[in-house]
Formats: structure tokens, C-alpha cells, sequence
């Protein structure tokens, strides 16, 4: 018998081919074959919000020789993604191929290795309506109001602006939070900060101030802050109290999707869409020698914390062997996955637990084993037993000043041998050890300094700091939040400084319209409550159209008032001042956005109307004729580089002009792939080097 299975990618298909061989043709989909087409609504409202879908523009062709391929088979698995859009790309499938949705022809992978392989074929099941359902209602939500809502900002702040369910409320925290630190105001406080030791003991160890008279002691100046030094000139330091303890840390469970994208970007400054690519190619299968193709880790898109029994016995019998049986815990850890998960699939791990980081690494692109040796060490770090640690907390007495000093000591590192989660605006945890003290113990004074601090406002989202508080708000899902953060980019309505999010001019002018007038569209708890909603049609609670039906109404009627209320009114933005001055009348040019992107323009419209193209020069010199070296873009955005003399001279490259010059020649140096610097005279000259390496960043 001939049997078709259908996945989304062509590396998925190539892994699965391997596993299932002769009698199995197996071919990729691309992705999704169908959809709302982009040049209109495709949803008619009136005929009960009725989606109107149609084979992606391109994949006409690849659709007739499916259905070829579909009609001479024997039987036809669906095998896309195991989640809700992978659910819906099967529905679109079996009805553009006519397969009958009772038939038992879906099956998923949470892993492509030969047992996951297996395991799903051998458990094909019916297309899940409910999940697909879900998919509509998010789908068709989504266009409604980014199609309704996208062309009255526009037409109210800027040409091509965009809105959306999610995006909008992203926006929105990232301009709350700098609205916060605009209006946080420091306030300056001091600490007081001892060194003892306890004779004959050398060790030095640090104590800070805390009471006085039995209160919280509060310093608000130097002035107070030399006054308590006053105090204490000549004071004896006495231990008043020796309190013990002992204290046990867990590990953290193991990653999910957003908590991935976090901890990629916290430790390996890897921004999302980085980290997914990465994941991504792991999880479909890389050749890893010995082992052949295969997939190194389960599916990367994922709410739930669950494991199944079979890794979670591999991953302890990789750690008996490899560190003992006390690393061991004699209860199995089982981690609560939230109420509101998406799917039943596992958490991401290794495919194969035994098989470590070091293992693969030959065969791995540095990004594939950044992610594998995250995924892998979080994973086992899961199972081990937790961290003992034995506490210290003193106190000194001055008179009737009291200082403290906190300590602890490792008594058994346990899943801490492996792996630590790092966690943000983390503060340093000194696990020096105080000395041995008992009360009444006499402390000579090494040196006291009053210091001065400031309070801090609160710090701009990250791109891992906004997917936590996307993901504790309810707002959006793990798998969009990497869309989320390039639309608000790409954009302009955020840019990055370093790894923050700063909003732009253009950001705020949104978010301000859109609170004025679109309240709920940017209201964090409406969009969780609409989002939990829409959850529950995941699990057949609630029909989808009844679901978008109550939403689409609480958008239409305060669009339709704003509009009223607006019209005629247009909302002006500053404008981008350039050093370009205007050869006709002598103002400085400045940057405006029109129908095919950004060029320049006099301000003195209308009595000036001379625009010219944006140009972005670049220090080095054309090679060829000597003239300037200009950036220009394609019709994609991607930037090349071309002599300002075209079409005098035709140079062009896709490589970036550096600030140096060839020490041969003299000519500038452009920097090719591998990171290298290199002189364009090739025949007469051909001077290359290492380009210097930035520092790094957010990459």
C-alpha cells in the first residue's frame, strides 16, 4: 500500500522519510496552504463573520500535484505541527483535498526521533475541531481588527501604521513603563557599611547597619549619615545574637516556550526570533553522526511543564551514572503546569537525555548547540535533587545601634552542580561564609563608611522582561510573541538601546490614540479575559462564532464614534530634522514617510515643495571612481551598497563599508562573510585581516 504523509517542512519530511521508508511518500506543505487572502477583509460579517479562504497566492501549483499525489495513495496522514495552527494547516488540507474530517488520518510528533516517529503513526486520530475552531476565532479576530483598525491610525497619525489585538497592548506597557520612569523622581538615601573581624580570626566579613533604639533606621542625607558616625566614634562592636538555619533550592522546571526565549536572551543575549530558528531546526532533525538524523529536542512550542515517564527515567539514569544516586531525589519531581495551557504537550527537553551537548557538538551550528546545551542542562537540572544551604544571620550590637550581616554556605550544591536559572535585574547573593561567632563575642572595627545610594526608577522591557509580563497578563501566546516584538519594531514604534525597549515619538501617538479611543483595544485585562475566552473553545466550552461575534461588537461601536468624533483632525508628529540642506530656499530638509517609505522634504510646504531621496552615506569611498559609498535598500528592506555616482559608475556590493582604509593602497575596506576585512582592488592590491570584534551586545 502507498501512503502520503504531509508535514510542514521539507527537513521534517526528509528525518521522517528516513524513519518510515519504503511505501511512505513523505512531502512538506510549506506551512499554510490556505488562508484569509491579504488584499481584502476575506471575512463577511454580515453572513455571521464567515471566513472566506483561499489557497495561498504561489501554491496553486503545489496544491494540483498534492491532490495527484493524494488520489493515487492508499491513505493520507496529516502530520503537521502538533499544535493548534498545525491542527488548523491539517483542516485546510483535508478540505482542499477532499479527505473526510471523520476519517482517523491526523497524527502529531512531539519528537522526530525513530520512536516518536513510530509512536505517533501508530496513533492516528480525527482532526481536533475544537482546536481548529480556535484557530479560527484568533484568526479572523486578528483581521477584523487589524484590517478595521490599522487604516483610521493611519489616516489619523501616519501612512501605513498598523494595530492589533496583541501588538497594541505590547505597545502599550512599553510606553506606560517609560511614562513611569518620566515621572519617577530619586530619592536620596544612605547606608551605613562596617568590616569586621572576630580576633583571632582573620577573615574579614561585612555587616551593614539596620536599627536603632529598636527602630528601622532611615538616613536621608550625608548630614544624618555623619551624625550616626558621630555616634559611633569609639563605639565597642558586640555579637548580640547568632541565629542558624538551613534553607533548600529548588530547580526550576523545564523550559517552555516563553521561558526559553527568556533565559536565551537573559544568558546568551539571543533575541526570540533567534532562539526559535535554533529550536526549531533541533526539533526537526540535524545529522549528529553516530546517530544518525534525528531530532535533538521535543517540540518547541509549548505551554505545559509535563514529561513523560520514559525521558524522566533516561534523564535519572543518566544522573545516577553520571553523579550518584544523592543527586537523585527520593521523590519524583512533578511540575503544575497552568490552568490555561494551550496543549497536552510536553515541556521542551531532550529528545534522548543521554545523549549530552558535548556529544553533538561537532555536528551542531554554534546557535543549535547554545540552545541544545540550555535545553538539556535545564532539563536534567529538573530532576536533581535540591540545593541545601545552612543560613547565618547576625547581629551586632553598638550601643543602641544593631548592624547585621547575612551569610550562607553550600552544604549540598545538588542540581546547582549543572545549572542555575538566571533571572533578571539579578542581585549579586555573596555565598561567602561568616566565620564561626557565638554570642558575646567581642568584633574589632576594620573600617565604617557612611554611602550614599539613590532610589532607581523602574527599568525598560527587554525583549525576555516583555515576554514575562506578556505571558503573566494572559496577553497573547509563547508562539507570537516573537511576531509581537519585530511588528512594533519594524514599525518604528519602539527601538532597541542595547537590549531595552525605548518607544518612539510615533509609538507614543499610537498608544495615546488608541487609549482615547479604542480603550479596550489596549486594556491589558480585557485583552487576558478575551484571550482566556478564547481558550475555552480549545476545549469545545464556547462556540467561535458566538465568541467573535460578542468581541467584534465592543470593537465596532467605539470605532465608528472615533471616527465621528475625528474627523478632519490629523495628529502631527514632530519631525525628524537632517543636516541636508534645501538647495531652493535654505532649510534644513527634514525626514517624512510617504506611500513608498522614507525620503526627504523641505518644511517649508507648500510654498517649498522640493523632496529628493533619502540617501544614508557611509564613510568609505567607491573603489572605482572615488565617489561616496551610499546605502540603498531593495524592495525587501535588505540594504546594499552602491557608488552616489550610478549611473556614472556601477559599483555595487552586498558587503558593509568599514571606517578603515587599506594600509597597501589606500583604498576603503568592506567586510565580507567570516567576519573579515578585505581591500575590493583584488588584482592589484588583495589586503585582507580579522575584523575587529565588537563588543557584544544584544545580538
Amino acid at each position: 500500500m502507498s501512503k502520503l504523509v504531509i508535514v510542514e517542512s521539507p527537513a521534517k519530511a526528509k528525518n521522517i522519510k528516513g524513519y518510515l521508508g519504503k511505501g511512505y511518500d513523505v512531502v512538506a506543505s510549506m506551512g499554510h496552504v490556505r488562508d484569509l487572502p491579504a488584499a481584502r477583509l476575506s471575512v463577511d460579517i454580515k453572513n455571521d463573520f464567515e471566513p472566506k479562504y483561499a489557497v495561498i497566492k504561489g501554491k496553486e501549483n503545489f496544491v494540483k500535484e498534492l491532490k495527484k499525489k493524494a488520489d493515487k495513495a492508499d491513505y493520507v496522514y496529516l502530520a503537521t505541527d502538533p499544535d493548534r495552527e498545525g491542527e488548523a494547516i491539517s483542516w485546510h488540507l483535508a478540505t482542499l483535498l477532499g479527505l473526510d474530517l471523520k476519517d482517523k488520518n491526523r497524527v502529531t510528533f512531539n519528537e522526530i526521533t525513530k520512536n516518536g516517529v513510530k509512536n505517533g503513526m501508530a496513533a492516528p486520530r480525527q482532526i481536533d475541531i475544537d482546536l481548529v475552531d480556535a484557530q479560527q476565532a484568533r484568526r479572523i479576530l486578528d483581521r477584523l481588527i487589524g484590517y478595521k483598525l490599522s487604516p483610521f491610525i493611519s489616516q489619523k497619525i501616519r501612512r501605513g501604521l498598523s494595530a492589533g489585538r496583541v501588538q497594541s497592548v505590547a505597545l502599550r506597557l512599553i510606553v506606560d513603563r517609560e511614562n513611569e520612569i518620566r515621572a519617577f523622581k530619586a530619592e536620596e538615601y544612605w547606608s551605613i557599611d562596617a568590616k569586621f573581624t572576630n580576633p583571632p580570626e582573620r577573615k574579614v566579613f561585612s555587616a551593614s547597619l539596620s536599627t536603632k533604639g529598636g527602630e528601622k533606621i532611615k538616613i536621608e542625607n550625608k548630614e544624618q549619615s555623619d551624625s550616626v558616625l558621630s555616634d559611633l566614634d569609639g563605639a565597642s562592636y558586640v555579637v548580640k545574637s547568632v541565629k542558624k538555619g538551613s534553607r533548600k533550592k529548588n530547580p526550576t522546571p523545564p523550559f517552555i516556550t516563553s521561558t526559553l526565549q527568556q533565559e536565551a536572551s537573559r544568558r546568551l543575549s539571543f533575541q526570540a526570533r533567534r532562539t526559535m530558528k535554533a529550536a526549531q531546526e533541533l526539533y526537526e532533525g540535524v545529522e549528529a553522526g553516530e546517530l544518525g538524523t534525528v531530532g535533538l529536542i521535543t517540540y518547541m512550542r509549548t505551554d505545559s511543564l509535563r514529561i513523560s515517564e520514559e525521558a524522566r527515567a533516561a534523564g535519572n539514569e543518566f544522573i545516577t551514572e553520571t553523579y550518584g544516586e544523592k543527586y537523585l531525589p527520593k521523590k519524583p519531581r512533578y511540575f503544575k503546569s497552568k490552568s490555561n495551557i494551550q496543549d497536552g504537550h510536553e515541556a521542551i527537553r531532550p529528545s534522548m537525555p543521554k545523549v549530552t551537548p558535548e556529544q553533538v557538538k561537532p555536528y551542531l551550528t554554534n546557535d543549535q548547540f547554545k540552545i541544545y546545551k540550555l535545553v538539556w542542562e535545564r532539563f536534567i537540572a529538573s530532576l536533581m535533587e535540591s540545593c541545601l544551604q545552612e543560613t547565618m544571620k547576625i547581629e551586632i550590637e553598638a550601643g543602641e545601634y544593631i548592624f547585621t550581616a547575612t551569610g550562607y554556605t553550600v552544604k549540598f550544591d545538588g542540581f546547582t552542580k549543572l545549572y542555575e536559572e538566571k533571572v533578571d535585574d539579578e542581585k549579586s547573593d555573596s555565598a561567602s561564609p561568616l566565620p564561626p561567632l557565638k554570642e558575646g563575642d567581642e568584633l574589632k572595627l576594620k573600617s565604617i563608611l557612611g554611602n550614599q545610594h539613590f532610589t532607581q526608577p523602574p527599568a525598560r522591557y527587554t525583549e525576555a522582561s516583555l515576554t514575562k509580563a506578556l505571558e503573566e497578563n494572559g496577553v497573547g501566546r509563547p508562539s507570537t510573541y516573537v511576531t509581537i516584538t519585530s511588528t512594533i519594531l519594524n514599525r518604528e514604534y519602539v527601538k532597541r538601546e542595547g537590549k531595552q525597549f525605548v518607544p518612539t515619538e510615533l509609538g507614543e501617538a499610537v498608544t495615546n490614540l488608541l487609549k482615547d479611543k479604542m480603550p479596550n483595544i489596549v486594556n491589558v485585562k480585557y485583552t487576558s479575559k478575551m484571550e482566556a475566552d478564547l481558550d475555552k473553545i480549545d476545549s469545545g466550552e464556547k462556540n467561535y462564532k458566538d465568541m467573535i461575534r460578542l468581541y467584534y461588537d465592543d470593537f465596532e461601536k467605539p470605532l465608528e464614534k472615533a471616527k465621528e468624533e475625528m474627523q478632519g483632525v490629523k495628529i502631527k508628529l514632530k519631525e525628524e530634522e537632517t543636516d541636508e540642506v534645501c538647495e531652493k530656499c535654505g532649510r534644513k530638509m527634514v525626514i517624512k514617510v510617504g506611500r513608498f517609505g522614507k525620503f526627504l522634504a523641505c518644511p517649508g510646504y507648500p510654498e517649498c515643495k522640493n523632496t529628493k531621496p533619502l540617501i544614508f552615506r557611509t564613510k568609505a569611498k567607491c573603489p572605482e571612481c572615488g565617489g561616496d559609498v551610499i546605502e540603498k535598500k531593495t524592495k525587501r528592506g535588505s540594504s546594499f551598497y552602491g557608488c552616489s555616482n550610478y549611473p556614472k559608475c556601477n559599483f555595487m556590493t552586498w558587503d558593509a563599508p568599514s571606517d578603515e582604509v587599506c594600509p597597501r593602497c589606500g583604498k576603503s575596506l568592506f567586510k565580507r562573510k567570516g567576519n573579515v576585512l578585505y581591500c575590493p582592488d583584488t588584482e592589484g592590491c588583495g589586503f585582507t585581516k580579522p575584523a575587529p570584534r565588537k563588543k557584544k551586545t544584544e545580538e
